[in-house]
Protein backbone atom coordinates (compact mmCIF):
# COMPACT_ATOMS: atom_id res chain seq x y z
CA UNK A 1 0.00 0.00 0.00
CA UNK A 2 1.35 2.91 -1.36
CA UNK A 3 2.27 5.57 1.82
CA UNK A 4 -0.15 8.75 2.73
CA UNK A 5 1.51 12.13 2.25
CA UNK A 6 2.08 13.99 5.34
CA UNK A 7 2.30 18.31 5.98
CA UNK A 8 3.94 18.70 9.24
CA UNK A 9 3.68 22.45 10.32
CA UNK A 10 5.79 23.85 13.14
CA UNK A 11 4.76 27.37 13.92
CA UNK A 12 7.45 29.66 15.76
CA UNK A 13 8.22 33.23 17.66
CA UNK A 14 11.56 34.04 18.71
CA UNK A 15 12.52 30.34 19.53
CA UNK A 16 16.24 30.61 18.16
CA UNK A 17 17.46 28.65 21.10
CA UNK A 18 15.06 26.05 20.69
CA UNK A 19 14.82 25.49 17.16
CA UNK A 20 18.47 24.09 16.47
CA UNK A 21 16.99 20.86 18.52
CA UNK A 22 13.64 20.54 17.40
CA UNK A 23 14.70 21.13 13.13
CA UNK A 24 17.63 18.49 13.83
CA UNK A 25 15.28 15.85 15.27
CA UNK A 26 12.72 16.46 12.37
CA UNK A 27 15.15 15.38 9.85
CA UNK A 28 15.58 12.61 12.05
CA UNK A 29 12.45 11.22 11.06
CA UNK A 30 11.92 8.18 9.96
CA UNK A 31 8.82 8.42 7.89
CA UNK A 32 9.60 8.67 4.14
CA UNK A 33 11.40 12.61 3.25
CA UNK A 34 9.66 12.17 -0.15
CA UNK A 35 6.07 11.67 1.36
CA UNK A 36 7.21 14.92 3.77
CA UNK A 37 6.21 18.29 3.39
CA UNK A 38 7.49 20.70 6.23
CA UNK A 39 5.82 24.20 6.25
CA UNK A 40 7.26 26.56 8.38
CA UNK A 41 5.46 29.86 9.93
CA UNK A 42 7.09 32.30 11.50
CA UNK A 43 4.94 35.26 13.71
CA UNK A 44 7.18 38.32 12.92
CA UNK A 45 10.19 36.86 15.22
CA UNK A 46 12.87 39.27 16.11
CA UNK A 47 15.95 37.26 16.79
CA UNK A 48 17.39 34.28 14.24
CA UNK A 49 13.97 32.12 14.05
CA UNK A 50 12.90 32.64 10.28
CA UNK A 51 16.60 32.64 9.43
CA UNK A 52 16.73 29.19 10.99
CA UNK A 53 13.90 27.98 9.17
CA UNK A 54 15.30 29.62 5.60
CA UNK A 55 18.47 28.05 5.87
CA UNK A 56 17.14 24.66 6.72
CA UNK A 57 14.73 25.16 3.54
CA UNK A 58 17.15 26.35 1.54
CA UNK A 59 19.59 22.74 2.34
CA UNK A 60 16.78 20.60 2.44
CA UNK A 61 14.40 21.54 -0.69
CA UNK A 62 15.77 18.33 -2.57
CA UNK A 63 15.24 15.68 0.45
CA UNK A 64 11.23 16.33 0.96
CA UNK A 65 8.05 16.39 -1.13
CA UNK A 66 8.54 20.21 -0.67
CA UNK A 67 9.89 23.06 2.10
CA UNK A 68 7.78 25.88 2.89
CA UNK A 69 8.89 29.53 4.98
CA UNK A 70 5.41 31.33 5.07
CA UNK A 71 4.63 34.59 7.27
CA UNK A 72 1.91 34.98 9.91
CA UNK A 73 1.56 39.01 9.89
CA UNK A 74 -0.90 38.63 12.87
CA UNK A 75 1.53 37.06 15.17
CA UNK A 76 -1.23 34.92 16.83
CA UNK A 77 -0.76 31.28 17.41
CA UNK A 78 -4.33 30.28 16.02
CA UNK A 79 -3.26 32.46 12.79
CA UNK A 80 -0.32 30.85 12.24
CA UNK A 81 -1.77 27.21 12.58
CA UNK A 82 -4.64 28.31 9.82
CA UNK A 83 -1.78 29.82 7.77
CA UNK A 84 0.35 26.13 7.60
CA UNK A 85 -3.08 24.45 7.01
CA UNK A 86 -4.29 26.78 4.11
CA UNK A 87 -1.19 26.29 2.43
CA UNK A 88 -0.48 22.31 3.23
CA UNK A 89 -0.64 19.71 0.69
CA UNK A 90 -0.41 16.56 2.55
CA UNK A 91 -2.94 13.82 3.24
CA UNK A 92 -2.21 14.65 6.49
CA UNK A 93 -1.72 17.81 8.63
CA UNK A 94 0.59 17.27 11.89
CA UNK A 95 1.13 20.29 14.32
CA UNK A 96 4.07 20.63 16.56
CA UNK A 97 5.01 23.78 19.01
CA UNK A 98 8.26 25.28 18.19
CA UNK A 99 9.30 24.99 21.73
CA UNK A 100 8.81 20.94 21.50
CA UNK A 101 10.91 17.87 20.52
CA UNK A 102 10.42 14.89 18.77
CA UNK A 103 11.63 11.22 18.38
CA UNK A 104 12.45 9.89 15.45
CA UNK A 105 9.51 7.70 15.37
CA UNK A 106 6.95 10.43 16.01
CA UNK A 107 5.51 10.87 12.56
CA UNK A 108 5.35 7.23 12.03
CA UNK A 109 3.80 6.28 14.70
CA UNK A 110 1.45 8.67 14.00
CA UNK A 111 0.84 7.71 10.91
CA UNK A 112 0.50 3.91 11.62
CA UNK A 113 -2.97 5.24 13.96
CA UNK A 114 -4.01 7.22 10.42
CA UNK A 115 -3.54 4.67 8.19
CA UNK A 116 -5.44 2.18 10.97
CA UNK A 117 -8.82 4.25 10.45
CA UNK A 118 -8.12 7.19 13.20
CA UNK A 119 -8.98 10.49 11.74
CA UNK A 120 -7.50 12.51 14.26
CA UNK A 121 -4.74 11.18 16.45
CA UNK A 122 -1.38 12.23 18.84
CA UNK A 123 -0.19 10.88 22.15
CA UNK A 124 1.07 11.99 25.74
CA UNK A 125 3.04 15.36 25.54
CA UNK A 126 5.10 15.57 28.98
CA UNK A 127 7.46 17.95 30.05
CA UNK A 128 11.32 17.93 30.01
CA UNK A 129 13.97 19.80 31.16
CA UNK A 130 16.61 20.82 28.23
CA UNK A 131 19.21 22.08 30.39
CA UNK A 132 18.92 21.09 33.65
CA UNK A 133 19.24 23.22 37.03
CA UNK A 134 17.93 23.26 40.20
CA UNK A 135 15.28 25.46 39.83
CA UNK A 136 14.21 24.01 36.15
CA UNK A 137 13.82 20.58 37.89
CA UNK A 138 12.01 22.18 40.64
CA UNK A 139 9.94 23.29 38.03
CA UNK A 140 9.64 19.94 36.44
CA UNK A 141 8.39 18.34 39.55
CA UNK A 142 6.21 21.12 39.83
CA UNK A 143 4.83 21.06 36.08
CA UNK A 144 4.44 17.18 36.32
CA UNK A 145 2.39 17.01 39.55
CA UNK A 146 -0.95 16.11 39.59
CA UNK A 147 -1.55 18.72 42.11
CA UNK A 148 0.80 21.39 40.71
CA UNK A 149 -0.63 20.86 36.81
CA UNK A 150 -3.72 19.33 36.16
CA UNK A 151 -5.11 15.42 35.25
CA UNK A 152 -5.20 16.06 31.62
CA UNK A 153 -4.41 12.89 29.82
CA UNK A 154 -2.15 14.22 27.34
CA UNK A 155 0.69 15.25 30.07
CA UNK A 156 1.20 11.60 31.22
CA UNK A 157 1.93 8.46 28.72
CA UNK A 158 -0.76 5.73 28.40
CA UNK A 159 -0.04 2.12 28.34
CA UNK A 160 -3.11 1.83 25.62
CA UNK A 161 -5.30 3.52 23.02
CA UNK A 162 -7.53 5.58 24.56
CA UNK A 163 -9.92 8.41 23.11
CA UNK A 164 -10.02 12.10 24.55
CA UNK A 165 -11.16 15.28 24.24
CA UNK A 166 -8.12 17.26 23.41
CA UNK A 167 -4.35 16.99 22.77
CA UNK A 168 -1.43 18.69 22.15
CA UNK A 169 0.91 18.14 18.62
CA UNK A 170 -2.27 16.45 16.70
CA UNK A 171 -2.40 14.57 13.48
CA UNK A 172 -5.26 15.33 11.64
CA UNK A 173 -6.66 13.95 7.69
CA UNK A 174 -7.02 16.98 5.83
CA UNK A 175 -11.00 16.18 5.82
CA UNK A 176 -11.50 17.36 9.04
CA UNK A 177 -10.28 20.27 8.32
CA UNK A 178 -12.43 20.63 4.96
CA UNK A 179 -15.23 19.67 7.34
CA UNK A 180 -14.92 21.68 10.27
CA UNK A 181 -12.51 24.54 8.88
CA UNK A 182 -9.80 26.00 11.33
CA UNK A 183 -9.02 27.38 14.28
CA UNK A 184 -10.69 30.33 15.79
CA UNK A 185 -8.44 33.49 16.06
CA UNK A 186 -10.06 35.29 18.55
CA UNK A 187 -8.62 32.82 21.09
CA UNK A 188 -5.40 32.43 22.31
CA UNK A 189 -4.02 29.27 24.65
CA UNK A 190 -7.42 27.62 24.01
CA UNK A 191 -7.95 27.87 20.18
CA UNK A 192 -6.97 23.54 20.34
CA UNK A 193 -9.96 22.93 23.21
CA UNK A 194 -12.24 25.19 20.95
CA UNK A 195 -11.18 22.91 17.52
CA UNK A 196 -11.14 20.06 19.19
CA UNK A 197 -14.71 20.68 20.58
CA UNK A 198 -15.74 21.05 17.04
CA UNK A 199 -14.36 18.39 15.55
CA UNK A 200 -16.16 15.95 18.62
CA UNK A 201 -19.41 17.59 17.56
CA UNK A 202 -18.32 16.96 13.76
CA UNK A 203 -18.42 13.30 14.58
CA UNK A 204 -14.75 12.52 14.93
CA UNK A 205 -13.29 10.74 17.38
CA UNK A 206 -9.65 12.16 18.93
CA UNK A 207 -7.57 9.26 19.22
CA UNK A 208 -4.57 9.31 21.76
CA UNK A 209 -2.07 6.16 21.27
CA UNK A 210 0.14 4.85 23.69
CA UNK A 211 3.16 4.85 21.34
CA UNK A 212 3.24 8.41 20.40
CA UNK A 213 4.96 10.55 22.43
CA UNK A 214 6.31 14.60 21.83
CA UNK A 215 8.04 16.95 24.77
CA UNK A 216 7.65 20.01 25.41
CA UNK A 217 10.41 22.32 27.87
CA UNK A 218 9.88 23.19 30.77
CA UNK A 219 10.12 27.27 31.81
CA UNK A 220 13.16 28.29 32.94
CA UNK A 221 11.98 30.42 35.43
CA UNK A 222 9.22 30.68 37.93
CA UNK A 223 8.20 34.21 36.76
CA UNK A 224 7.96 32.69 33.24
CA UNK A 225 5.75 29.96 34.55
CA UNK A 226 3.47 32.21 36.42
CA UNK A 227 2.87 34.15 33.45
CA UNK A 228 1.94 31.11 31.71
CA UNK A 229 -0.44 29.78 34.18
CA UNK A 230 -1.73 33.49 34.52
CA UNK A 231 -2.29 33.99 30.52
CA UNK A 232 -3.80 30.49 30.51
CA UNK A 233 -6.02 31.30 33.65
CA UNK A 234 -7.35 34.53 31.63
CA UNK A 235 -8.29 32.47 28.78
CA UNK A 236 -9.88 30.14 30.31
CA UNK A 237 -12.34 32.97 31.25
CA UNK A 238 -12.85 34.93 27.99
CA UNK A 239 -13.80 31.67 26.25
CA UNK A 240 -16.36 31.33 28.27
CA UNK A 241 -18.21 33.89 25.99
CA UNK A 242 -17.15 32.18 23.03
CA UNK A 243 -17.58 28.02 23.40
CA UNK A 244 -18.31 27.12 27.23
CA UNK A 245 -19.05 23.64 26.53
CA UNK A 246 -15.25 22.98 25.29
CA UNK A 247 -14.17 23.81 29.02
CA UNK A 248 -14.15 21.49 32.23
CA UNK A 249 -14.59 21.64 35.35
CA UNK A 250 -11.23 20.95 35.82
CA UNK A 251 -10.30 24.19 34.15
CA UNK A 252 -11.98 26.14 37.21
CA UNK A 253 -10.10 24.44 40.05
CA UNK A 254 -7.53 27.56 40.87
CA UNK A 255 -10.69 30.29 40.26
CA UNK A 256 -12.64 28.48 42.79
CA UNK A 257 -9.76 28.15 44.99
CA UNK A 258 -8.82 31.76 44.68
CA UNK A 259 -12.64 32.54 45.13
CA UNK A 260 -12.27 30.72 48.62
CA UNK A 261 -9.59 32.24 49.45
CA UNK A 262 -10.47 35.80 49.12
CA UNK A 263 -14.09 34.86 50.51
CA UNK A 264 -12.00 33.36 53.94
CA UNK A 265 -9.79 35.86 54.14
CA UNK A 266 -12.96 38.49 54.25
CA UNK A 267 -14.44 36.38 56.82
CA UNK A 268 -10.85 36.11 58.47
CA UNK A 269 -10.82 39.92 58.67
CA UNK A 270 -14.82 41.00 59.71
CA UNK A 271 -13.89 38.38 62.77
CA UNK A 272 -11.12 40.06 63.94
CA UNK A 273 -12.58 43.51 63.92
CA UNK A 274 -15.97 42.40 65.15
CA UNK A 275 -14.35 39.96 67.68
CA UNK A 276 -16.21 36.84 66.55
CA UNK A 277 -13.49 34.39 66.11
CA UNK A 278 -15.28 31.34 64.77
CA UNK A 279 -15.16 33.29 61.47
CA UNK A 280 -11.25 32.54 61.46
CA UNK A 281 -12.56 29.10 61.14
CA UNK A 282 -13.36 28.70 57.14
CA UNK A 283 -9.73 30.68 56.49
CA UNK A 284 -8.35 27.92 58.66
CA UNK A 285 -9.70 25.12 57.10
CA UNK A 286 -8.60 25.88 53.88
CA UNK A 287 -4.99 26.78 55.16
CA UNK A 288 -4.70 23.99 56.79
CA UNK A 289 -6.08 21.62 53.62
CA UNK A 290 -4.42 23.40 51.09
CA UNK A 291 -1.18 22.95 53.27
CA UNK A 292 -1.66 19.14 54.42
CA UNK A 293 -1.79 18.25 50.52
CA UNK A 294 1.39 20.73 49.14
CA UNK A 295 2.99 18.79 51.73
CA UNK A 296 2.24 14.97 50.87
CA UNK A 297 2.22 15.67 47.34
CA UNK A 298 5.78 17.94 47.30
CA UNK A 299 7.07 14.93 49.07
CA UNK A 300 5.91 12.00 46.57
CA UNK A 301 7.52 14.28 43.92
CA UNK A 302 10.79 14.65 45.65
CA UNK A 303 10.74 11.03 46.17
CA UNK A 304 10.29 10.39 42.21
CA UNK A 305 12.67 12.99 41.59
CA UNK A 306 15.64 11.78 38.80
CA UNK A 307 17.68 14.45 40.70
CA UNK A 308 16.99 15.82 44.10
CA UNK A 309 18.23 19.29 45.40
CA UNK A 310 17.37 21.12 48.86
CA UNK A 311 15.26 23.74 46.80
CA UNK A 312 12.71 21.42 46.15
CA UNK A 313 11.30 21.84 49.62
CA UNK A 314 9.91 24.96 48.41
CA UNK A 315 7.43 22.87 46.43
CA UNK A 316 4.50 23.88 48.71
CA UNK A 317 5.00 27.37 47.36
CA UNK A 318 5.28 27.14 44.07
CA UNK A 319 2.44 25.57 43.90
CA UNK A 320 0.66 27.99 45.64
CA UNK A 321 1.78 30.88 43.17
CA UNK A 322 0.82 28.95 40.39
CA UNK A 323 -2.52 27.48 41.67
CA UNK A 324 -2.82 31.85 42.37
CA UNK A 325 -1.65 32.79 38.97
CA UNK A 326 -4.13 30.60 36.91
CA UNK A 327 -6.98 31.40 39.41
CA UNK A 328 -6.38 35.11 39.61
CA UNK A 329 -5.81 34.92 35.85
CA UNK A 330 -9.45 33.36 35.69
CA UNK A 331 -11.16 36.00 37.54
CA UNK A 332 -9.06 38.96 35.27
CA UNK A 333 -10.41 37.17 32.39
CA UNK A 334 -14.12 36.67 33.34
CA UNK A 335 -14.10 40.53 34.63
CA UNK A 336 -12.52 41.35 30.83
CA UNK A 337 -15.19 39.09 29.10
CA UNK A 338 -17.96 41.98 28.12
CA UNK A 339 -15.73 44.45 27.14
CA UNK A 340 -13.73 42.06 25.06
CA UNK A 341 -16.20 40.42 23.28
CA UNK A 342 -18.46 43.32 22.66
CA UNK A 343 -15.19 43.84 20.30
CA UNK A 344 -15.50 40.69 18.76
CA UNK A 345 -16.22 40.92 14.89
CA UNK A 346 -17.05 38.16 12.77
CA UNK A 347 -13.82 37.71 11.14
CA UNK A 348 -12.80 34.48 12.96
CA UNK A 349 -15.84 32.99 11.51
CA UNK A 350 -15.00 34.03 8.40
CA UNK A 351 -11.34 32.49 8.49
CA UNK A 352 -12.76 29.25 10.22
CA UNK A 353 -14.41 29.68 6.50
CA UNK A 354 -11.74 30.62 4.39
CA UNK A 355 -9.44 27.49 6.01
CA UNK A 356 -12.38 24.96 4.97
CA UNK A 357 -12.15 26.62 1.13
CA UNK A 358 -8.78 26.63 1.00
CA UNK A 359 -8.24 23.15 2.47
CA UNK A 360 -11.34 22.33 -0.42
CA UNK A 361 -9.69 23.67 -3.27
CA UNK A 362 -6.18 22.08 -2.47
CA UNK A 363 -8.11 18.80 -2.22
CA UNK A 364 -9.64 19.30 -5.41
CA UNK A 365 -6.34 20.33 -6.99
CA UNK A 366 -4.61 17.07 -5.86
CA UNK A 367 -7.36 14.79 -7.30
CA UNK A 368 -6.74 16.84 -10.53
CA UNK A 369 -3.05 16.20 -10.78
CA UNK A 370 -4.12 12.36 -9.93
CA UNK A 371 -5.93 12.23 -12.85
CA UNK A 372 -3.59 14.16 -15.18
Amino acid sequence: MERMTVSLCIIAYNEEKALGALLRQVEDQGYPHEKTELIFVDSGSEDSTKAQFETFAADHAQGYLAVRVLDNPKRNQAAGWNTAIREARGDVIIRVDAHAEIPADFIENNMKLIESGEYVCGGARPSIVDEPTPVKDMLFLAESSMFGSSAAGYRRQSKEKKYVDSLFHGAYRREVFEKVGGFNEDLGRTEDNELHYRIRKAGYKICQGSEVISYQHIRPDISSMMSQKYANGKWIGLTLGVCYQCLSGFHFVPFYFVLMLICSFLLFVSGFITGHFWMYLPFLILWGLYLCAAVLMTIAAIIQAPRKHPIQLLLPAVFFLLHVSYGWGTIIGLLKLPFWKAKLGHTAKEEIERVKECVRNNTNNQSSEVTE
